[in-house]
């Protein structure tokens, strides 16, 4: 019984962003942005047929920008606050390596040269 629950479970555990991006559009049927999932239009359509004016290239640009956005899968809180302690645990170790082979290489600097009398 517990062996068919973990074979259910990894059938369903998506690999990558793009099947979990394919699951969420599937189970929430039409209320999902209709852009996800989709490639962003390219510019050589947009562009082929005549010169825009700036201010329209910065609305689309805009556009597009925002279109990529929806495309993201962003973290939960929860993993936000788990990558942010990881980084300021990295960073603290670091700093501590630097400050240690900083000082030694300053004592022996100061054994090599001498202290300056």
């Amino acid at each position: 019984m517990s062996d068919e629950r973990e074979s259910e479970r990894d059938r369903e555990r998506p690999s990558t962003a793009a099947d979990r991006r394919g699951r969420r559009a599937s189970r929430h049927g039409t209320g999902s942005t209709p852009a996800k999932g989709r490639a962003t239009p390219t510019r050589a359509a947009a562009t082929a047929t005549e010169k825009q004016s700036p201010f329209a290239r910065l609305v689309r640009f805009l556009r597009e920008v925002v279109a990529e956005l929806r495309k993201v899968i962003w973290p939960t809180r929860s993993q936000m606050v788990t990558y942010t302690i990881a980084v300021l645990v990295f960073v603290a170790i670091m700093v501590g390596l630097v400050f240690v082979l900083d000082s030694a290489f300053a004592e022996g600097v100061a054994l090599l040269f001498g202290n300056g009398n």
